[in-house]
């Protein structure tokens, strides 16, 4: 008896290994694959304006770093004992005007360098809905329709809301894409949809919400080549369908479903050879982590030196790989 409905995922035309760069930019999913991909090795820059829910931000964030804009004064508001960035994640405010800018502008300038030589761009969206600032109040300092990418728990009325059409989805990237292509003739785009429910704005409106970047996804990997769909939102909502799957906000997938994700991931999108060396450093990560109940030991010193072996065998296959840490680690045994 079949207990789940099959998904056929494409493997990519041209997978991920290691020689990769990859960057990834989107919704706080964005950060499952980008963690899981830092965590084995991989060299990834991810978000580098922060978690962005929506396309428009999406656009405008990976136009900035072509353009390599640097941020001034005019572009940050004070709020609550802060220094904010319409466009820009509250990781990168700061008590102060001139260390907010310093962060965004240090991100900005990696972001930039990083995108030149990438060959992977992640993009992972997580709503349609846009907000808009309000012109005449007060923090509007940018003016009346400005998109903003994280409203900073500024009052509700400093906003708009809109629900982003699909031709107006299709319309940004479509601009974007180009530009990034010129910009790195190499680069390829894999597209994914968050599994992350917001249901803050109504169980229909997530619905109407994600159904539109589905279409405008696939209406752009069918226009342009070297653009690419991973099904990171059906794996959850109808491979797995089920609420066990989902934290206790029933929004976020838990741990097994991300974990279900990350699997399905490596299985059609990166080389037999990558994903096995992927699964090779995962062990001695979590060998890592380990916490031993006696590390004083001869088990354990056992245990370490084993790893250690392990590692530099890895180091000595792989030597464009950094296994710094680990090999400090283990080399206390």
């Amino acid at each position: 008896m079949q207990f789940q409905v099959p998904i056929q995922i494409k493997p990519l035309d041209i997978p991920v290994t290691y020689k990769d760069n990859i960057m990834l930019t989107g919704s706080c999913f964005t950060e499952h694959i980008g963690n899981y991909l830092q965590e084995v090795k991989f060299h990834v820059l991810q978000n580098p304006n922060g978690i962005l829910f929506e396309p428009l931000g999406v656009c405008n964030s990976l136009v900035s770093y072509i353009e390599q804009k640097r941020y001034t004064e005019a572009d940050l508001f004070y709020l609550n004992e802060a220094w904010h960035s319409w466009q820009h994640h509250s990781r990168f405010s700061a008590v102060t005007k001139e260390a907010a800018l310093r962060q965004i502008n240090q991100s900005q300038e990696a972001a930039n360098a990083f995108l030149k030589k990438a060959d992977w761009l992640i993009i992972t969206l997580g709503s349609s809905f846009v907000y808009k600032l309000v012109d005449g109040t007060p923090l509007a300092t940018q003016g009346n329709g400005y998109n903003v990418v994280n409203c900073h728990k500024a009052p509700a009325q400093t906003f708009n809301k809109h629900l982003s059409t699909i031709e107006e989805i299709v319309t940004a990237f479509d601009s974007t894409i180009h530009r990034l292509f010129h910009f790195n003739p190499s680069l390829k785009i894999m597209f994914t949809i968050s599994p992350v429910r917001h249901i803050r704005d109504g169980v229909q409106e997530n619905n109407r919400s994600k159904a539109r970047l589905i279409e405008a996804v696939h209406h752009l990997v069918n226009k342009f080549s070297r653009l690419y769909y991973f099904p990171a939102y059906e794996l959850v909502i109808d491979v797995l369908r089920d609420y066990r799957f989902y934290d206790i906000d029933m929004a976020h997938p838990n741990y097994a479903a991300t974990q279900f994700v990350l699997e399905k991931f490596t299985e059609s999108c990166m080389h037999q050879d990558t994903a096995r060396l992927s699964a090779d450093i995962r062990k001695l990560v979590i060998a890592k982590n380990h916490k031993p109940f006696n590390p004083a030991s001869v088990q354990h010193k056992q245990f370490l030196q084993s790893q250690l072996e392990k590692t530099m065998l890895l180091a000595t296959q792989y030597p464009y790989l950094d296994f710094t840490d680990e090999l400090a680690y283990f080399a206390k045994g």
